[in-house]
């Protein structure tokens, strides 16, 4: 393979859905896994990683923020192997944080590969990363033995190549498709799991039962797992609830349709409804429209335009020129609200193929993901082994029962496999608790300061004056704790928040332009210094810390004068000092670090 280091790139058109809308909850993270049949050895598996990331440089990549979108952007950071330690499809991607958005574990014959959706798909990079990292892995362990080494990857393949957005590469802007009026599905209601923890349920059939029965029925083995479903949902609801379809969403790998090596996101999905009040409930009936609805709706056409769709919305010059925070918000409501349109979800990520003289170290590869407001069935095959994950947070396993007593009905047995993982307990959240009991305190000091105001009337108005100093703490205090992640943001928020609590102080106690004339520059100043301390201390390279500088600059540059121009600034002299500085700060970095400038310009101002 062609190597070339990566570069910073704008995400692809699902992984900015992805971005805004996951949170602690929905995570947008899922889990490929490999099961060895014996046992994991870490040192050996570290190697296989390192060695791994030197063939996917694009996966070293950090989620950074700009003004109109977020954007990836290469880091110095190495993954560490680790035994499995948290929930699986626990959260890879904490705002502020810089973290990697993947994470490879071990528990006892498992090899485990969580990915964070904004850097990659599941039958594209992550099919890939998985089989490569457990190839490199068996080869160390194995080679005495005389297992050779084999290159899976073609041998001219460009992190370029890794690196296209196909999404781009088949959008059409001349290519409209017709607007179809969205299903009102059945939502499944049921009480959630103690904690809401996510729950997996696995099982393993025949590949080759599954195909012959397909095959006797002329159809797909998707179209008649994807049938299956929707009649094991339709048996938990009750008349009621039959008055609205189960939909379910089936994600469709596109590059089955358009030649792409992508490592990124590249996919589509259908929608496959079917109503049983209205339409007849016979299985010949279910598998019928599903395989018209699959014949109908999978083509190259229906696809193309469906990627024309997303992308328009995406590159529509008025809502590119929104700012991210309020994009973010858009993106929010509207997952949170299409989330009616759909029962459940079914993911068919197909076979996973390894050279020959590596399949007898493999036990099966497996696949599940993070659904917290959904029901998920995620399959992929191994040989003879097709492998089922449900996965929910419902406090019920009776659709998983329904589907596997289909399944038999239909002449294959499963036979079920339970998921080892450790006792890893819950989450700590000892921070967020110490925080609670540092505001409730917070509180209660201003809920007394203020009661005894208005019962004593004091000359000199303290309990006013000790109020407000405690509600000063509590801001600052508070944008440390939750920008704590990131201690150059956290500067320039105490410089934002700071200087507009101390002109709101100036303003109350007879405005003697003391924040304006003293507190502005100085922390101005004050705060531009800081960053460059703390930079060099943790020896970050300059492109994560020169836009919090340029930010703290600027602001120590436009407000003073603006407030110099309209005669706010009584005492002009520390004022114009601090604009001095860091004019020259500004123009410093112009003309010594003018490339890494217009690169961090290019990079926060994208549209």
């Amino acid at each position: 393979m062609s190597k070339k280091n990566a570069r910073w790139r704008k995400l692809d058109n699902a992984a900015k859905l992805y971005s805004a809308a996951s949170n602690k909850k929905d995570t947008r993270v899922f889990r490929f896994y490999c099961e060895l049949k014996e046992e994991v050895n870490p040192k050996a598996l570290q190697e296989a990683l390192d060695q791994t990331i030197e063939t996917f440089p694009t996966f070293l990549m950090v989620l950074r923020k700009g003004l109109f979108w977020h954007y990836l952007e290469p880091c110095n950071l190495r993954p560490i192997v680790k035994e499995e330690y948290k929930e699986p499809c626990s959260r890879l991607y904490i705002r502020d944080k810089k973290t990697l958005l993947f994470e490879v574990t071990y528990y006892k014959k498992r090899i485990n590969f969580e990915v964070f959706h904004v850097l990659t798909d599941g039958t594209g990079g992550a099919t890939e990363f998985l089989k490569e990292l457990v190839k490199n892995y068996l080869y160390l362990v194995h080679k005495e033995e005389g297992l050779e080494q084999i290159t899976l990857l073609p041998e001219d393949m460009t992190v370029q190549d890794q690196e296209d957005d196909s999404f781009l590469k088949y959008y059409s802007k001349n290519q409209k498709r017709p607007k179809k009026r969205k299903l009102n599905a059945f939502q499944i209601r049921r009480k959630k799991k103690d904690g809401n923890h996510l729950h997996v349920h696995e099982s393993v059939v025949s590949v080759q039962a599954v195909l012959k029965r397909s095959r006797e029925l002329g159809v797909s083995m998707t179209i008649f797992l994807t049938a299956l479903f929707m009649m094991a949902i339709n048996e938990e609801m009750s008349k009621m609830q039959k008055k609205k379809p189960v939909v379910l969403m089936v994600p469709v790998n596109l590059r089955k349709f358009f030649p792409s090596s992508s490592m990124l996101n590249f996919f589509n999905w259908i929608e496959p409804g079917y109503n049983f009040t209205t339409q007849d409930q016979s299985f010949e009936a279910v598998l019928k429209y599903t395989k018209e609805f699959f014949e109908t709706e999978l083509t190259k056409e229906k696809m193309s335009a469906h990627i024309s769709e997303l992308l328009a919305l995406e590159l529509h010059p008025i809502l590119r020129l929104a700012p991210l925070e309020l994009k973010n918000l858009c993106i929010q409501a509207g997952a949170k609200y299409s989330e009616k349109n759909t029962t459940a979800i079914f993911s068919n990520m197909s076979a996973v193929k390894m050279p020959a003289s590596y399949v007898p170290y493999i036990e099966r590869f497996g696949v599940y993901t993070n659904t917290p407001p959904k029901l998920e069935l995620c399959l992929c095959s191994f040989q003879d082994k097709l492998s089922f994950a449900f996965t929910s947070r419902y406090d019920t396993v009776n659709i998983e029962r329904n589907f596997y007593r289909l399944l038999k009905e239909q002449g294959i047995t499963s036979e079920k496999v339970k998921p080892e993982f450790p006792k890893t307990g819950k989450p700590s959240e000892q921070e967020m608790n110490v925080y609670k009991i540092y505001s409730f305190l917070c509180i209660a000091i201003v809920a007394a300061m203020l009661v005894t105001d208005l019962n004593f009337h004091p000359r000199i108005r303290w309990t006013l004056f000790t109020a407000g100093g405690v509600v000063t703490m509590w801001i600052a205090s508070s944008i440390g704790f939750f920008k704590r992640y990131n201690l150059l943001k956290n500067a320039m928020w105490q410089l934002i928040i700071g200087t507009i609590i101390c002109f709101i102080w100036d303003a109350l106690t007879g405005w003697h332009s003391w924040s304006v004339d003293l507190v502005l520059p100085i922390m101005s100043v004050s705060t531009l210094a800081a960053m460059f301390v703390t930079a060099k201390v943790q020896k970050s390279p300059v492109r994560e810390y020169l836009i919090y500088e340029i930010m703290a600059a600027g602001y120590g540059l436009i407000l003073p004068v603006i407030l110099l121009l309209c005669g706010v600034v009584k005492n002009p002299t520390v004022s114009m000092f601090g604009a001095l500085t860091c004019f020259l700060f500004l123009v410093a970095v112009i003309l010594f670090k003018g490339r890494e400038f217009k690169e961090e310009m290019q990079k926060n101002l994208h549209v």
